[in-house]
């Protein structure tokens, strides 16, 4: 338990985590938050149950319910705090930059239509998600760009999005390359381990590096496939251009 100077009451917990003293005590009776110390008459909480409840309602924020929620806190061993610093990790968005948000107005503008399928389709590759009121936030403003750039090189919105659709389904399959490389590695052995305390902080710095990794050797081999692909794709047309000219010749 907490020093005497961590210790807090059940109304301080509350206003220190914005969760009524009412659903605290719902929480622990469902298994959820540990009881408070009892001294005397008072019950006293500590920064682990700072920790747990500030766990639960970033787990509850992601739609988990509170079944699932008791089910991961129960096995995730070790402290809250520890637990809550990795569920963090994992959630943090791979990519270095901001959303934007626009204007259906600005889309428009930039795409030449807004038609509701493209939009759909936008929002299916998760390039785009809806606000309300004809607003939406750009998930990664680097895609958007390079889909404006290739209507300028004469594609439509429909052709840049399928384009990159086919662009997601390979980097899904990368992605899952290095998820897998994650929980076989490093995962699968701290589960088999127990999940030992001392180790969550590994784990986490594990799932850390694995961001730029991941990034890095990416952008590097897909560097190479292009160097490759556009020689292959450039020798393949001045081949059929050089067979096109001698039939020609052979025709005269």
């Amino acid at each position: 338990m907490a020093e005497d100077d961590e210790a807090i009451t059940v109304d301080e917990l509350a206003r220190r985590t914005g969760m009524t003293a009412r659903n605290i005590r719902a929480h622990q009776s469902r298994g959820l938050l540990a009881p408070p110390e009892v001294r005397g008459r008072t019950g006293y909480y500590g920064p682990e149950h700072v920790a747990r409840i500030e766990l639960i309602r970033e787990l509850q924020a992601d739609g988990f319910n509170l079944d699932l929620i008791k089910r991961l806190v129960e096995g995730a061993g070790g402290s809250s705090a520890e637990v809550l610093g990795f569920t963090r990790a994992l959630r943090e968005p791979f990519a270095d930059e901001e959303p934007r948000i626009v204007e259906a107005a600005e889309l428009a503008e930039r795409w030449g239509t807004v038609e509701a399928e493209l939009l759909e389709r936008a929002e299916k590759l998760g390039i785009l998600r809806p606000l309300g009121d004809g607003r939406y936030e750009e998930t990664s403003p680097r895609i958007v760009q390079a889909g404006s750039e290739l209507a300028e090189l004469g594609m439509s919105a429909e052709e840049a999005l399928e384009l990159l659709a086919k662009v997601r389904r390979n980097a899904d399959a990368v992605a899952i390359t290095f998820a897998k490389v994650f929980f076989d590695t490093v995962w699968a052995p701290f589960e088999e381990a127990g999940r030992p305390e001392e180790r969550w902080p590994e784990v986490r710095d594990s799932l850390e590096r694995l961001r730029p990794l991941a990034s890095d050797s990416l952008l590097a081999i897909f560097r190479l496939a292009m160097d490759d692909a556009v020689e292959k794709e450039f020798g393949r047309v001045l081949e059929g251009r050089g067979k096109r000219g001698r039939k020609r010749r052979t025709v005269s």
